[in-house]
């Protein structure tokens, strides 16, 4: 027999096993000639045969097709559809064992993907936990020694204010970048595009950065030949995100004395824009997460002894040029420096 038999199989197996024993046993235990036993031996064969295959058809198939019929109505969720377009001609046994093999693929999957965004979700929350955590007691710590008395000291209570005024305003920032970015991935911001000089943009945030890069002696510079204008279709408001998220990053990570470059490249229809430092740069096992939320590449260092960055400036950068549907790359030698690039629309390349 096969190895899923039809109904009438079965009940023609089932039907000559059974006749043959009660021709066989009519034969020998009574005097019937030959011919009475084959007749006998029919007679069973056509009664069990249509009661085995009626029973197996009727009663147990079809009770085994409706399992089918929920299976994949609960799969496809077409309900109304399913008794029109079922079709009760097929082997249910080998339709049902496609089906379940199927859904059991397909709900393992969507198991798996749910496992990964419940660990995603868990990772998330931990670490914006551990985020807002630090700022909080900081000024927690800050507030309640001054008013165990440390207020009185005129020396002290600035210094222990301005501590707590700058742990304010990390807490601030990192709110604001978790909206941004809950703004960004859920698609709620929507983007005002338009035509600008993208180098003059770039000269606007140097001159916001200035004094963050003079603390560092980092000289902030436009690479030679690409001093001119570049114009771009894009939202400049969310361009001035991804430009100061970059230098930024650039500034706390380069090295003392070092530079922060801007260049342009002609890409046909997109300008391809780079920020590059010459600081201690990025080990290549860690460049594919680097755009990830709250992603350390050195994982001993905090928040506070890094320039107190959110974590979260490369993740709004990432999701700020994917709206834009333009791509962001980065490439780092450790020792060398580290390059990012964003590619914008050129605005002449816009019907």
């Amino acid at each position: 027999m096969t190895r899923n038999p039809k109904p009438i199989y079965i009940a023609v197996f089932i039907s000559l096993i059974l006749s043959a024993i009660l021709g066989v046993v009519c034969f020998i235990l009574t005097e019937w000639d030959l011919i009475n036993s084959v007749i006998i031996f029919t007679l069973c064969f056509g009664l069990s045969f249509f009661l085995f295959f009626y029973t197996l058809e009727y009663f147990i198939y079809r009770k085994i097709k409706l399992i089918y019929k929920t299976i994949h109505s609960l799969k496809t969720q077409k309900y109304d559809a399913i008794l029109k377009n079922f079709d009760w001609d097929k082997d249910p046994i080998s339709e049902m064992n496609k089906e379940v093999i199927k859904w059991a693929r397909d709900n393992r999957q969507e198991i798996d993907q749910l496992q990964r965004l419940a660990d995603f979700r868990k990772e998330f929350l931990g670490n914006v936990s551990h985020e807002l955590k630090t700022p909080i007691f900081n000024i927690q710590g800050y507030i309640h020694t001054l008013i165990d008395g440390a207020i009185e000291d005129p020396e002290v209570n600035i210094r222990f204010l301005q501590k707590a005024a700058k742990s304010a305003d990390r807490l601030s920032d990192l709110v604001a970048d978790l909206l941004a970015i809950s703004q960004l991935e859920s698609g709620a911001l929507t983007m005002e595009m338009e035509r600008f000089d993208v180098n003059s943009l770039v000269k606007d945030v140097y001159e916001q950065l200035e004094v963050k890069g003079n603390n560092r002696h980092i000289k902030l510079l436009i690479k030679e030949g690409c001093n001119k204008p570049f114009y771009v279709y894009a939202d400049k408001y969310r361009i001035r995100q991804v430009l100061v998220n970059l230098i930024t990053n650039s500034i706390k990570y380069g090295k003392d004395n070092g530079t922060t470059t801007a260049a342009y490249y002609d890409m046909d229809e997109n300008i391809l824009l780079e920020i590059a430092d010459n600081g201690e740069g990025i080990a290549q096992e860690h460049l594919p997460r680097i755009f990830e939320r709250f992603y350390r590449v050195d994982k001993s260092r905090t928040r506070e002894s890094a320039a107190g960055g959110t974590g979260l400036g490369l993740a709004i950068v990432k999701h700020i040029m994917e709206a834009h549907r333009q791509i962001v790359n980065v490439r780092s030698t450790l020792n060398l420096g580290t390059t990012f690039g964003v590619t914008l629309k050129k605005a002449n390349a816009v019907n």
